[in-house]
Parts: structure tokens; sequence; C-alpha cells
């Protein structure tokens, strides 16, 4: 799988960030661990909030807490801006915990890709805001 292309790949134009940015949202709107890790290097580096994920394998068990704990979730990404073979993307979603507490969480992301198109740098800096079921957009 490794040696397999995912495009688009760098250096990115407007359109193909944009497109990378649609296949991404698409993804973890699937909320499917083991889709959306394929994305990522098999040594990927994450920052996410103040949590360190190293590797694909780890991804794959952070989606999974992530998705077991945020219920409902849906997910919007905007491409912010590129250069070369970096990104960067502002976000929000909304989800809901077991007590039925919906959140609007809110964030940036950096990422880096490598020059098979797989992302190998990742690092989210994200807020949640309580808000009320009737305040949802998404």
């Amino acid at each position: 799988m490794e040696n397999e292309i995912r495009y688009p790949i760098p250096p990115f134009n407007m359109e193909t960030a944009q497109q990378k940015v649609q296949a991404a949202e698409d993804a973890w709107n699937s909320k499917n661990p083991e889709k959306v890790s394929l994305a990522y290097t098999i040594d990927t580096e994450w920052r996410n909030r103040t949590e360190f994920i190293n590797g694909r394998e780890e991804v794959k068990e952070f989606l999974t807490r992530k998705w077991e704990k945020e219920l409902d979730y849906k997910l919007k990404k905007e491409l912010w801006g590129f250069k070369e073979n970096r990104m960067a993307v502002r976000f929000e979603y909304e989800w809901h915990d077991a007590a039925g507490q919906w959140y609007r969480s809110y964030g940036n992301e950096l990422w880096e890709f490598d020059e098979k198109g797989y992302m190998q740098k990742r690092y989210a800096s994200i807020n949640d805001l309580p808000i009320a079921e009737a305040d949802r957009k998404l």
C-alpha cells in the first residue's frame, strides 16, 4: 500500500488543495478509523489538543476512542492556505456526549504531506463550546 500514490499529490495548487481537504472531510465524516488512517504515513506524527500520536496504529486507536465519545459527529473543513506540500485548514464539528450535551468544536490544523500524497504530520488546535441542540449548524 505504501507504494501506491494517494492523489492529489504535492506540490498543490488551489484545485488539488481543495480536493485534498474535501477528501479528508469525507473520510472523517465516515467515522471509520481504518479508512481514515490509510491517508497517513505509517510513521505519521500528530498533535491533537494535548495528545501526541505517533504512527498509523495509534491514529486508529485515537480515532476509535474519539468516535466512541463524540456521538453523532459531523465535520466541516475549509482550506485556509497552502504552499508546496503543506496546508492550513480550519474546521468545526458538532457532536454530543453520552449525557446528551451538544458541543461545537472549532480549530485549526497544519498538515504536511509526503511525495506520494500521504499526510506525514498533522498538528491540531481545538476548542470545545457547549451548545444547545437547537443551536446546531451542521
